[in-house]
């Protein structure tokens, strides 16, 4: 059971991976992910209303050739 100093050679490895992990991410404020998420809900708020549109258009063209 002599593993050395390996397990703190791979603690310290960890650490330094994980913070450059954490340094690496763009740290995002408040504002910013708000106006992000805002934008987001518009573009699927469009897309929503493109698919309905879609799909009544469609149901009219169905009920048009059925009558």
């Amino acid at each position: 059971m002599t593993r050395g100093n390996q397990r703190d050679t791979d603690r310290a490895k960890a650490a330094k991976k994980q913070a450059a992990l954490n340094k690496s991410k763009a740290k995002e404020s408040n504002t910013s992910l708000a106006k992000r998420k805002e934008a987001d809900a518009e573009i699927l708020r469009a897309k929503q209303k493109k698919r309905d549109e879609e799909k009544a258009s469609e149901a009219a063209a169905n009920a048009a050739k059925s009558i």
